[in-house]
């Protein structure tokens, strides 16, 4: 009986998680397992939020590797840190990078997150200061060093441009 209320409980408390926001299996593991639930009754649980669908690592490493990508702009190694961080397997990380990235190119990414970055103003009129403290930005958000000097080498005196010549 008091697992059955201790199992109701843990339910509760997932079904509100996930109402708020996706969770990877990882990260609802470990909140339940801060809210002091058994392992066993946490396995239960998780099982239970898969069956009825309301979990499923595949869907969320979807929808975060795409909030990374096309919202905040981020590079390939960035979003793959961000899933690993949340349990969710290379493999499949891979695989969902690769389907993102069929949407927006990590090369039209970084383009426009120079354009944002500096409003207008031409990539050949910065100082060197300010160039390295672009590629440095540029590298926290998970581009690769190549991409970056390529991008930022690449203007002559325009504006940095996505390949359809925005």
């Amino acid at each position: 009986m008091a697992e059955d209320l201790l199992l109701a409980k843990a339910e509760k408390k997932a079904y509100r998680l996930l109402a708020l926001r996706a969770h990877s299996e990882k990260e609802l593991r470990a909140k339940l397992r801060r809210g002091g639930f058994a392992e066993s009754v946490i396995t239960r649980v998780v099982e239970r939020c898969r069956g009825l669908g309301y979990l499923d690592d595949g869907n969320y490493a979807r929808q975060r590797a795409r909030e990374l990508a096309v919202n905040r702009l981020a590079g390939n190694r960035r979003i793959a840190f961000d899933l690993q961080e949340r349990g969710i397997p290379e493999e499949l990380s891979r695989e969902v990078i690769g389907e993102i990235r069929g949407e927006i190119s990590e090369e039209e990414a970084i383009g426009r997150l120079i354009r944002k970055k500096v409003k207008g103003m031409a990539v050949v009129a910065m100082d060197d200061r300010q160039k390295t403290r672009l590629a440095r930005s540029l590298a926290g958000k998970g581009f690769p060093a190549g991409l970056i000097f390529k991008k930022l080498k690449g203007s002559k005196g325009e504006e940095v441009h996505d390949d359809d010549g925005e």
